[in-house]
C-alpha cells in the first residue's frame, strides 16, 4: 500500500473532483463563475491558515516563489476553463481540459530533455481518447472557447508538472498555502474589477455548493494532490487525475440522474486501460509471453 500511496491519494483527488462537477453545476445556478472561484479559494485560504498556521513561520523565499508559480498556473487554468465554457459545450470543455494528460510528458521532454516513457505516453493518449469518448458529442468544429480551453489544459499540465518538481524541494503544505493565497488574491481582484464583489446572490443552495467546492474540491483535494505527487511521477499523476471525468460522469448519473450510455461505459473502460498501462507497463502480458517461450 505504501508503494502506491501517491497513486491512491491522487485517485481520491479525482473522486473528490468528480463530485465537484455536481456541486459546480448547482453553485452556478445562482452565482457567477468568478464568484464561485473567489468563494472556493477564500474558504481554502481560511481553512489552511487556521489548520496549518505553524507553517507560516517556516516559509522561505524559495518556497514562496514556488507557491506563487503554482498559484498563478492554477488560477489561469481555472479562469481559462471557466471563460472557455461560456463559448463551448461542457463536453468539449471537459475533453479539451483533459488533453493536459498528453501535454505533461512533453513538458519534461522539452524543458529537461527527459526521455519519454512509451508506456506512460501510451497511457496518456488512451486516457485522452477515453475522456473524449466519455464526453464529446463528436462535433469537431473549433471556436474561441475551444482555444481558451486548450490553453487552460496547458496551464493545468504546467501545474501538475511543476507540483511534482517543487515537492522534491519544498514542503507540500507550505506550497499549498501559498498557491491558495495567490489564487484567491487573483480571483478577488477579478470580481472587484468586474463589479461582482458586493453583488453576491445569498441563495443558500448555491452558497452551500460553493462551500463544498471550497472545503473538499479545493482545500482537501489540492492539499492531497500536492502531498501525493511527492510519491509518483508527473505522467502517472496526470493520467490518474484524468479519471476526474469518469467520476464526474458516475456522480452525475447517481446524483443528477443522467442516463448511463454505452459511450460512457466505453470511455470509462479506455481510461481504466490507460491507468493499467501506465502503472504496470503491461508487464503481466510480457510475463505470459515469456512463459510461453520457455
Amino acid at each position: 500500500m505504501r508503494k502506491y500511496s501517491g497513486e491512491i491519494g491522487l485517485l481520491l483527488v479525482a473522486i473528490i473532483w468528480g463530485t465537484g462537477f455536481v456541486a459546480g453545476a448547482v453553485s452556478l445556478e445562482s452565482l457567477t463563475p468568478y464568484q464561485v472561484m473567489a468563494i472556493r479559494f477564500f474558504i481554502a485560504v481560511v481553512l489552511i491558515s487556521v489548520c496549518f498556521s505553524k507553517y507560516f513561520r517556516t516559509l522561505t523565499k524559495s518556497t514562496i516563489g514556488a507557491g506563487i508559480v503554482l498559484g498563478v498556473f492554477l488560477y489561469l487554468a481555472f479562469t481559462l476553463q471557466t471563460v472557455g465554457l461560456q463559448y463551448t459545450t461542457p463536453s468539449k470543455n471537459a475533453f479539451l481540459t483533459a488533453i493536459n494528460v498528453v501535454i505533461v510528458p512533453f513538458i519534461g521532454y522539452f524543458l529537461y530533455r527527459r526521455k519519454l516513457d512509451k508506456y506512460g505516453l501510451m497511457g496518456a493518449v488512451l486516457a485522452a481518447i477515453g475522456v473524449g469518448v466519455l464526453s464529446l458529442e463528436f462535433n469537431f468544429s473549433l471556436n474561441i472557447g475551444d482555444g481558451l480551453t486548450l490553453l487552460c489544459a496547458v496551464f493545468f499540465a504546467l501545474h501538475i508538472f511543476f507540483t511534482c518538481e517543487f515537492v522534491k524541494k519544498h514542503h507540500p503544505i507550505e506550497l499549498t498555502i501559498i498557491q491558495m493565497i495567490v489564487a484567491f488574491l487573483l480571483s478577488f481582484l477579478v470580481i472587484v474589477f468586474r463589479g461582482e464583489a458586493l453583488d453576491i446572490n445569498m441563495n443558500t443552495k448555491g452558497l452551500l455548493a460553493a462551500s463544498y467546492l471550497g472545503i473538499f474540491s479545493t482545500t482537501i483535494a489540492f492539499l492531497l494532490q500536492t502531498i501525493a505527487q511527492k510519491y509518483t511521477t508527473e505522467t502517472k499523476a496526470a493520467i490518474i487525475l484524468s479519471t476526474e471525468a469518469l467520476f464526474g460522469t458516475l456522480f452525475s448519473v447517481l446524483i443528477l440522474h443522467e442516463m448511463m450510455t454505452p459511450r460512457m461505459i466505453a470511455g470509462s473502460i479506455l481510461i481504466l486501460i490507460a491507468i493499467v498501462t501506465a502503472e504496470t507497463k503491461l508487464s503481466f502480458l510480457q510475463n505470459k509471453s515469456g512463459r510461453r517461450m520457455n
